[in-house]
């Protein structure tokens, strides 16, 4: 992937290194710990866009969480010299680019997310991040959080290497953003209020199957824009969408699946949702909830 020397965000917000983890989270009398989160969340923590609905569930409590979390903490930009950080802000520029033009294109207005490096852990308006929960986009704050430790388990422990795995990873998070922005979170998360466990569980995978599209349709998008794809680059990004599906992830983790807890998608509906969106590039073509099956 060519990317050096492209443009960067101004928009991402570096809290790595600013004392501003601590906290927990608790659920009525149970309280979810580090220990806790790793193991219950595993199956689903690689895209989660709310997490602490996961979390509620996870615990056997349905009301709201009781959030403890320190005061926000002063933003400020990554070192220059930091690769990672300039990678991450060269994909987010390309996202901001490709969904501005779109957007326009519909009569609508995209408005920037901020993406947020931190380690460990970190306050959010959707209580306190952790690492073990992956990436995840916070509609509360418009925010994409990720801690860059994530890639090297993505890559060594996933089996999903490659920057274009990567940049898949960050467009996803935006994809979610995309959703909230047109109004689709909002929605879902009304249905899923009213449906048992297993179709709220069916309802997150259409969700997260869109998002997936919508990364397709970035990648797209920016090939056609930049010509910065080189070979070998969709694939390590069909690789990723293939490693973390809930059949593999639950089969990886306790040797047997359960579809009625899929809140993601299998891999084979993951890679063919990003392909979808990835070889037409047309936003219409990622309407998951319109499909019979997802």
């Amino acid at each position: 992937m060519k990317w050096e020397g492209q443009d960067t965000s101004d928009n991402v917000e570096d809290r790595r290194g600013d004392g501003s983890g601590g906290g927990g989270f608790s659920f009525g009398p149970r309280h979810i710990g580090i220990g806790s989160v790793v193991v219950a969340l595993l199956a689903g923590w690689i895209f989660g866009i709310n997490p602490l609905t996961v979390l509620g569930l996870l615990s056997g409590g349905g009301g709201a969480p009781v959030v403890q979390a320190p005061a926000p903490p002063v933003a400020h930009r990554p070192p220059a010299g930091d690769r990672e950080a300039q990678f991450v802000s060269v994909v987010l520029r390309s996202t901001e680019v490709v969904w501005s033009q779109l957007f326009q294109a519909a009569g609508r207005q995209y408005q920037d997310p901020k993406l947020v490096l931190y380690r460990g852990r970190t306050p959010t308006a959707c209580g306190l991040g952790q690492a073990a929960m992956g990436p995840f986009y916070c509609p509360g704050d418009r925010k994409v959080y990720l801690d860059l430790d994530f890639f090297n388990t993505l890559s060594r422990q996933l089996g999903a290497p490659g920057q274009f795995a990567q940049a898949y990873v960050v467009a996803h998070e935006i994809g979610h953003h995309v959703q909230n922005l047109l109004g689709l979170t909002g929605k879902v998360d009304a249905m899923r209020a009213h449906q048992s466990e297993a179709q709220a569980n069916a309802t997150s995978v259409r969700l997260e199957l869109q998002a997936d599209c919508l990364a397709g349709v970035w990648t797209y998008h920016s090939q056609q824009a930049k010509h910065w794809l080189e070979q070998g680059d969709i694939e390590s990004a069909i690789n990723a969408a293939s490693k973390i599906g809930d059949d593999t992830l639950q089969r990886a983790t306790q040797g047997t699946v359960v579809p009625d807890t899929f809140t993601h998608g299998t891999s084979a509906q993951r890679v063919a949702w990003f392909e979808r969106g990835e070889q037409s590039g047309d936003v219409k073509q990622c309407n998951t909830f319109a499909a019979a099956r997802p």
